[in-house]
């Protein structure tokens, strides 16, 4: 007896292997196809992604990196004595008397400072670059005081004042700048040629100039840190490019802070245009 199957003409001892490899065949066949469409799924989540990640690179621009340089850190403190400013000046070394002003002026050569002494024991330093050092500046002032015979203690020390200075790498159109921020910019033109920013929170006092250079006043060094973070995003907007004279100075000034011990003056006139832009390149 023969059984027709699909056209096709089997003996019964082959029919049962037939299924069985048709049932097997079909169940890798379905297995093959949920692996292909779980791999088209997988690949077609990664595109997304790429091309997501494409989008984010695309749009987000990097950060730019200010230098904020700290020119001047005031600090005071009081030694808790009377001190004779006479006696200060006849065996001190490095010192001034005023006696129009009543104040004796002290200087160390490092850290560099100049101390404003009182006589009612009140001390100021000026010429410190960051906070640390205005600590060891009027510690060593004190010491010297103390050397001579008085009963010095290093109290009520504090930072007075913070000067740091900042270069943008464009320039600035102050007077739409200030038209639009009128609540908390000044500019008087025949007085001062910067504009004058104030914040309160935190507080700062800013001098911004069409050349892109900024000057900032502060309590602390964090706050003025904090400023330029406030200010930047407001005068980006106003920005504009330098012209060739305010791009030499940007150049000059960036290559004092590279090479500080090098005097540009002198090499400008030495070398040509074009020998000055590869000195100035950042090695």
């Amino acid at each position: 007896m023969e059984v027709v199957c699909g056209g096709r003409f089997l003996s019964p001892s082959f029919s049962g292997a037939w299924r069985e490899s048709t049932s097997g065949d079909n169940t890798r066949s379905i297995i093959d196809q949920s692996q292909m469409g779980e791999q088209e799924q997988v690949s077609a989540v990664m595109e997304d992604e790429k091309v997501i990640k494409e989008e984010d690179l695309e749009v987000k621009d990097p950060e730019p990196v200010l230098d904020i340089i700290i020119n001047n850190v005031v600090s005071s403190f009081s030694v808790a004595c009377h001190l004779d400013l006479h006696h200060l000046a006849l065996h001190g070394n490095n010192v001034e008397l005023r006696k129009e002003n009543g104040v004796l002026t002290m200087k160390l050569r490092k850290p560099p400072t100049t101390a404003s002494i009182w006589s009612s024991g009140k001390i100021t330093c000026t010429g410190s670059t960051s906070e640390c050092q205005a600590r060891l500046a009027g510690r060593r002032i004190a010491r010297c005081v103390q050397k001579m015979g008085y009963n010095v203690k290093f109290r009520n020390f504090r930072i007075v004042n913070v000067l740091g200075t900042c270069s943008l790498p464009f320039a600035i159109k102050i007077t739409p700048f200030s038209q639009k921020h009128r609540d908390a910019a000044s500019y008087e033109p025949e007085l001062h040629p910067g504009v004058t920013y104030r914040i309160e929170h935190p507080k700062a006092t800013l001098k911004i100039f069409s050349t892109g250079s900024i000057t900032v006043t502060a309590p602390s060094i964090a706050n003025v840190q904090n400023a330029i973070e406030h200010i930047y995003p407001l005068v980006r907007e106003f920005g504009k490019a330098r012209s060739e004279e305010e791009m030499a100075e940007y150049r000059r000034n960036q290559a004092r802070k590279q090479f500080p011990i090098l005097n540009f003056e002198d090499v400008e006139e030495d070398l040509s245009s074009s020998e000055i832009e590869e000195y100035w390149e950042p090695m």
